[in-house]
């Protein structure tokens, strides 16, 4: 019975890779609980320097900060995040395709446009599709450090201070819920003032700095720069996870899905060759 040899094998072989899945959804419950818990720890320092920072630039400053200055605007740079490893579903993708979206309405206005990756994922993706990908980070883990991301960070804000890029964008995933990660597209540099956070700031104002403007804003805007990207980095992380779990899941359901049909199949094709020997011993009974 050689069909029932194959289908057998066949039934292994999947409730072996069923086993594999299930794991790996487990370990991913696991990690995404504290990649949650790092996640929601680092948002209100990302969401308060988010607020000075947009206060500072509804400010009429006495000193200028570069990361202020609105220039016109020949050669972009975007910072991508991607996870280092796959089977989490379309997470990565759907970063892919954001940051993709955003550049070809770049191209169509013959702007150039540099690439820092962070991530292996979003390193090997913009290599083959030709992106000028100018620094990379990968390999930062289950918790990222500060100074795993540094030369992703210092290359880009360098080509902004030096005048080779006049916008920097952050393109990352954006944790919602476990089963829910939205990509989403943040412009860094020059900074904006965000509405909702200066709704009750007045126009034309300026701060006492101490002891000078000039070191006070220098440091917290590449504060600010940094702890975007870490946050979106720690989001990305957790959102990695979420998926993972949920698309492990899926995997296993439908492992059991396909056990069950071909087990069906390999008592069908049992009762068949059963029910074929038996009507040739009752043939062969019957010549004699």
């Amino acid at each position: 019975m050689a069909v029932g040899k194959e289908i057998r094998d066949q039934i292994t072989s999947v409730k072996s890779t069923q086993k594999i899945t299930k794991a790996m959804e487990m370990v991913a419950a696991s990690k995404m609980r504290k990649a949650q818990d790092r996640m929601l720890a680092a948002r209100p320092y990302a969401q308060k320097i988010r607020a000075v920072v947009a206060h500072i630039s509804k400010a009429n400053l006495e000193y200028k900060h570069p990361f202020t200055i609105e220039r016109d605007v020949k050669r972009v740079g975007y910072i991508v995040v991607s996870s280092d490893r796959g089977l989490c579903g379309g997470l990565n993708m759907n970063v892919f395709r954001k940051t993709m979206s955003d550049m070809a309405d770049w191209d169509a206005k013959n702007v150039e446009i540099d690439v820092a990756t962070i991530g292996s994922k979003a390193l090997a993706y913009f290599r083959r599709a030709g992106g000028n990908v100018i620094s990379e980070a990968s390999n930062y883990g289950d918790q990222p450090n500060m100074n795993d991301l540094l030369g992703a960070i210092t290359s880009m804000l360098s080509a902004y201070e030096e005048g080779k890029i006049d916008r920097l964008y952050l393109v990352s995933n954006e944790f919602v819920n476990t089963m829910t990660q939205s990509a989403q597209s943040l412009q860094l540099l020059p900074v904006q003032a965000d509405e909702k956070a200066t709704a009750d700031v007045p126009d034309l104002f300026d701060y006492i700095y101490e002891p000078e403007a000039k070191p006070i804003l220098d440091t917290v805007l590449k504060r600010y720069v940094e702890s975007q990207i870490y946050q979106a980095v720690v989001e990305n992380v957790a959102c990695e996870q979420s998926a993972r779990m949920v698309a492990m899941k899926s995997a296993s359901d439908n492992a059991g899905d396909l056990i069950g049909e071909l087990e069906l199949v390999y008592n069908k094709a049992r009762q068949a060759a059963i029910t074929q020997e038996i009507s040739e011993i009752v043939a062969g009974a019957s010549a004699v």
